[in-house]
């Protein structure tokens, strides 16, 4: 675990913070770094669009059969809420997810897009201080989503309209977390999503749980971010990153299934 600066135990701690990569839970190459925002630039990197939706996993015997069925649950709902389908590994793919309980950095994270070979997708399994990254099939989603090439809702260019970062409460080291992007890396045409799965929490990277490092504006009082499920958004966003969205059926059918499902 990290040493950070704050009042927060090790199992208070977030375990999509306690990686130390970018943003908490991303691994980057330096060639991608410049590039993040809600999704990846498909026209500066094609290479990192998972090839005709198609994704081959494996998941760790390692894991106790209860985490196995959470990881399943996640992978099924994206396999029906989209037109990407993950599948399982036929030990020939060269590129594959592999989701691990990886002990060194721990945590839940992943890669950003596919990376090529063997590509790890880190989840925590529970343990003695809690969940971590399983105890719902949300977090498994979230980090499937980085693999897809989906970043944070919270790093949007236009974020400030919506939300507002107090920089006074995050955690000093941490505070390049909260950057966001210029309007010449918008990838996306949807409105900004506080239901996001892949939003910050309003106390993400703070110095104290009582000191929140994101509020709402526009008179929005719910809470802010959730590893529950896709919202509406997610699902739209995933479909129209892949192409589910290009002909009049498909998107009728993908529009529904993410209005119906999406929280």
């Amino acid at each position: 675990m990290l040493n950070m600066t704050s009042d927060l135990t090790d199992s208070e701690i977030d375990p999509e913070m306690s990686p130390g990569l970018f943003q908490g839970d991303m691994a980057l190459t330096n060639d991608l770094y410049n590039y993040w925002r809600v999704g990846i630039k498909w026209d500066a990197f094609p290479e990192k669009l998972w090839k005709n939706g198609i994704v081959p996993y494996s998941i760790s015997p390692l894991y106790e059969p209860s985490d196995q069925v959470t990881i399943l649950k996640a992978i099924k709902t994206l396999n029906f809420m989209t037109c990407i389908k993950f599948v399982p590994w036929n030990g020939k793919s060269k590129d594959y997810l592999l989701i691990w309980p990886i002990k060194y950095p721990r945590g839940c994270w992943s890669f950003v897009g596919r990376f090529g070979g063997s590509q790890i997708v880190s989840l925590q399994p529970p343990d003695k201080n809690g969940p971590n990254c399983l105890g719902t099939e949300g977090r498994a989603m979230h980090e499937l989503m980085h693999a897809l090439g989906v970043f944070h809702e919270q790093s949007r260019w236009d974020r400030d309209k919506f939300v507002k970062i107090h920089e006074e409460n995050i955690i000093p080291r941490f505070r390049s977390n909260f950057d966001k992007q210029s309007l010449d890396n918008t990838t996306y045409g949807f409105e900004y999503d506080y239901d996001s799965i892949m939003h910050y929490g309003k106390t993400f990277f703070s110095k104290s749980k009582s000191k929140p490092t994101i509020t709402t504006k526009m008179n929005h009082s719910k809470k802010i971010g959730q590893r529950k499920a896709l919202s509406k958004g997610d699902c739209l966003k995933l479909n129209d990153l892949y192409g589910c969205l290009d002909n009049v059926p498909m998107k009728r059918k993908y529009y529904n299934i993410c209005n119906f499902m999406g929280i």
